[in-house]
Parts: C-alpha cells; sequence; structure tokens
C-alpha cells in the first residue's frame, strides 16, 4: 500500500507542477486524463500479466506468501520453484503479479483523490449555492467500481484463475477505462473547449448498438483467453480444415467451473475450446460491419472525424493482431495489442458518446426554451 502510495505522488506531483497556473477545472481534467492513461496502462500490464501466465505468480493476496515483496519470500519462492521449474510460481513471475498490483493501488489511490476533490468541490460550492462543476455520481461511481475491482483482483488469486471472475475482471477494467473517459470528455465541455455534437437519432441508435456487440465482443475474446482456447483454431478463415469444425458449445459456454474443468469436475475437451474460439471469430465479422459502418457514418460529421479515424485505425490494428494470434501461435505482443486495441476503441466510442447528443433532443430543447417565460427587467 505505501508503494502505491508513493507510485500515486508521482502523477499527481507532475499535474500539480505542470498545471499550478491553470484553473482548478483545468487540473481536474488534467488528472482525469492522466488517470485514465495510467489505467489504460494498467489494463495493458494486467494483459500482460496473464499471459505470461503470472497470475499466480505470487499464490496468496494481497502479499506475497505474505511478505510486501517477493524479496520478502525468496525462500518461499525458490522451494515453489524448484518443485515446478516452469511455474505457476517463478521469481520472475512473483515480479510481475506485484508489479501488476503496486500499479493497481497507485490507480486506486488517484481516483480516491478524484473523489475526495470532487466532494470537497460540492461542499464549496454548497456553501456559496452554486452548482458544483461536475456531478457526483461519477466520481463516487468510479470509486466504487475501483474497490469492486480490487475484490475481483483478490478473487482471482484466491480462486486460482476462475475462468468466469478473470473475465469479469478484464470486463471490469474496461468499464473503469469508460467511466474516466466520461468524465475527461464532460471536464473538456465545462472549459469550453469541447462542444457537444449533434447527430441524427439514426446515427446516435447505431453509436449504442456498436457499443453493446464491442462489449460482447471483448467478453467473448475474455472468455477465449482465459481458458486459453486461442489455439483451438490454426489456420484462418478455417479452423482444423473445416468452415464448421466439431464444438461443444455446452461445456465451452459453462460459466461457472474452473479452468480445464467442466461444472461436474471433468476434464474439458477439446471441442469446447473449439466452441469458445469459433463463436469470438464468428461473432468478430458482426462486430466488424458495425464499426466500419459507424466509422464511415461518424466521418461525414466534421466535429468527429478525429474519432471515425481512431476508430478505423483500431479496427486494423484488432484486425492484424488477431490473425497473428492464430497463424503466428499467439505471440506475446500481438495478444497484449489485441487486448490494448480493443480497450481503445471502447474508449473512443465513450468519448463519441459523451461528445455526441441527438439531434432530435437539441430541438426539443431549444423548443422548450423558447416558450419558458423570461423574467422582466
Amino acid at each position: 500500500m505505501l508503494l502505491g502510495l508513493l507510485l500515486a505522488g508521482m502523477p499527481l506531483g507532475w499535474v500539480a507542477y505542470r498545471h499550478r497556473r491553470s484553473t482548478p477545472l483545468r487540473r481536474r481534467q488534467a488528472l482525469t486524463l492522466l488517470t485514465l492513461f495510467l489505467t489504460f496502462d494498467l489494463v495493458l500490464f494486467g494483459a500482460f500479466t496473464r499471459l505470461t501466465d503470472s497470475g499466480l505468480g505470487c499464490p496468496d493476496w494481497p502479499g506475497c506468501y505474505g511478505s510486501a515483496s517477493p524479496l520478502g519470500a525468496k525462500v518461499e519462492i525458490a522451494a515453489a520453484q524448484s518443485a515446478m521449474p516452469t511455474g505457476p510460481v517463478t521469481h520472475g513471475k512473483a515480479w510481475v503479479e506485484m508489479i501488476h498490483r503496486y500499479l493497481a493501488t497507485s490507480v486506486g489511490v488517484l481516483i480516491l483523490v478524484l473523489a475526495a476533490l470532487a466532494w470537497m468541490d460540492r461542499r464549496r460550492h454548497s456553501q456559496n449555492e452554486v452548482r458544483p462543476v461536475i456531478s457526483l455520481w461519477w466520481p463516487t461511481a468510479t470509486l466504487v467500481w475501483v474497490c469492486i475491482q480490487g475484490a475481483f483482483g483478490a478473487l482471482t488469486v484466491t480462486m486460482k484463475l476462475f475462468p468466469a471472475i478473470v473475465t469479469l475482471h478484464l470486463m471490469g477494467g474496461l468499464f473503469l477505462l469508460a467511466l474516466l473517459c466520461t468524465q475527461a470528455v464532460k471536464y473538456a465541455q465545462l472549459e469550453g473547449r469541447l462542444q457537444i455534437t449533434g447527430i441524427s437519432s439514426g446515427l446516435r441508435s447505431l453509436l449504442w448498438a456498436s457499443c453493446a456487440l464491442l462489449v460482447m465482443q471483448i467478453a467473448l475474446g475474455g472468455w477465449v483467453s482465459t481458458n486459453y482456447a486461442v489455439l483451438a483454431c490454426t489456420e484462418f478463415p478455417k479452423c482444423q480444415g473445416n468452415w464448421w469444425p466439431n464444438m461443444n458449445f455446452q461445456q465451452g459456454f459453462e460459466i461457472w467451473r474452473e479452468l480445464g474443468l467442466t461444472g461436474s469436475g471433468e476434464p474439458i475437451v477439446f471441442s469446447a475450446l473449439t466452441a469458445i474460439h469459433y463463436t469470438h471469430r464468428l461473432a468478430a465479422f458482426v462486430v466488424l460491419g458495425a464499426l466500419v459502418a459507424l466509422a464511415w457514418r461518424l466521418n461525414r460529421v466534421e466535429s468527429l472525424r478525429k474519432q471515425s479515424r481512431l476508430i478505423a485505425l483500431l479496427i486494423t490494428l484488432q484486425l492484424i493482431t488477431g490473425l497473428s494470434n492464430v497463424v503466428l501461435d499467439w505471440p506475446l505482443l500481438a495478444a497484449v495489442f489485441h487486448t490494448g486495441g480493443a480497450g481503445a476503441l471502447l474508449v473512443v466510442l465513450t468519448w463519441v458518446l459523451t461528445a455526441s447528443t441527438s439531434t432530435a433532443r437539441v430541438t426539443v430543447s431549444l423548443a422548450h426554451s423558447a416558450f419558458v417565460p423570461r423574467p422582466h427587467s
């Protein structure tokens, strides 16, 4: 915890120094953006931890064999490594796992500071009978959510990489990105540096549908990764030489079970892993179509062209890294970038959602304000 506090002190000090002459609102936005960036890095490092099989590098929580770092657990780690030289417990994997926990603690501290500042603003503004600059719901919900994330992190270790828990932990990290992105955009709007863009109701519906499909696909991808089903199909576009390979969907999508086992405790069959992999692949075509249509529609809105091009770039990244995972035998760099691309796509879609609104709502709002009686001078 102390190391997490020290790590959090560095970005806090940088924001305080870099924006010492800025307005409080600008400092809040800068700290929110920096926290968003560090949370994104944490998601990437979490993927790296999972993909290097370091999730049980320290098989207890929150410490490592009861110590604050692997330095204090040298004897225990050495004994475990001697018994099983390739893991799950080795000196290298223990450090990877503990660094992930230190980074998670520092992100939690930053989110706690953001929530505390928001509540201080509310108290200050209530005394002056002025409306707070941002709804307290956002920073408070983010603080609650990061605490839930910590609980899932603990369960990931104590439940020995239970696939459902690990997948929920990944989804929770991405939801945390969405919460922080929403706040960063709202601060920019309050500063007047970003205007809300009116878009058609059809485009707004396509945006929401694309978000829902992306979240579903990320959950499927997490299920593939946590069940180590990437290598169930090592060719594209076919799988195991067939367009429709032998698949056991009942075992593959039995949610509450231990890693590698069915709910009854029997070893999971290979056809179940094939079903997990192939479902993710088929769903990718649907999500790809929706995102391409969304990027094309957004490109016609001048103020949203930057986001449109980012979506197109990230789609390309996801295609390259996804295919690389299949045909290049799951290279670590491609797998980490695939997770990062999914997180970046979710951040960009959240950015567009927060920075836009339906033109129908704008019209109703303007019509309402036109009929509101104004006080006489």
